[in-house]
């Protein structure tokens, strides 16, 4: 029997489910053994590292700095870093010193930069798709979607959630 829908294709069958269950609880049984082992071995005296390698053993700060990287998510914001750090070969040196990366919206995608004119503002606005198909070739297809580029002065301070039209900030009800 013998189906076209594709959402049947993609379903795992019940040899595959079994198999997962089979590798959950493989684990499960794994974690457990660990856990009464330890608890032997902190009533005997203490934990010790043993002859083989485990998740106690000392390690390297580079290797333990790209688990904690791993384990929390945050590959795009340090690989986005790294282009901040490396943004004058990147845009090469006449850009670079106009230009400046603020900040990156991991949720929006957005690479936030400052420029100390208008006239490179433009100059970059007119770049903007050219860069961002360069940084998505380093970090990776969809890391940056989108550069907005701000000027000398930056966008409007706002103080709050609602302001009165034509108000000049903070101090205007004080004379």
């Amino acid at each position: 029997m013998t189906t076209d829908d594709p959402k049947r294709a993609s379903e795992p069958s019940g040899v595959d489910l079994a198999r997962v269950a089979l590798r959950a609880a493989k684990e499960q049984a794994r974690a457990r053994g660990d856990a009464v082992q330890q608890k032997k071995q902190a009533r005997r005296g203490g934990l010790r590292s043993g002859a083989r390698a485990d998740g106690r053993d000392p390690m390297a700060l580079g290797a333990a700095i790209n688990r904690l990287i791993t384990e929390r998510g945050w590959e795009a914001p340090a690989a986005v870093g790294g282009v901040m750090g490396r943004w004058p070969q990147i845009v090469g040196e006449d850009v670079a010193k106009h230009c400046v990366p603020e900040r990156y919206d991991e949720d929006e995608r957005v690479l936030i930069v400052r420029c100390d004119s208008t006239a490179w503002a433009t100059n970059l606005r007119l770049l903007a798709p050219t860069l961002v198909a360069r940084l998505n070739e380093d970090l990776g297809h969809g890391a940056v979607k989108l550069i907005k580029v701000n000027g000398p002065g930056g966008p409007a301070r706002r103080y709050g959630p609602l302001r009165a039209p034509g108000s000049t900030g903070p101090g205007d009800t004080y004379g």
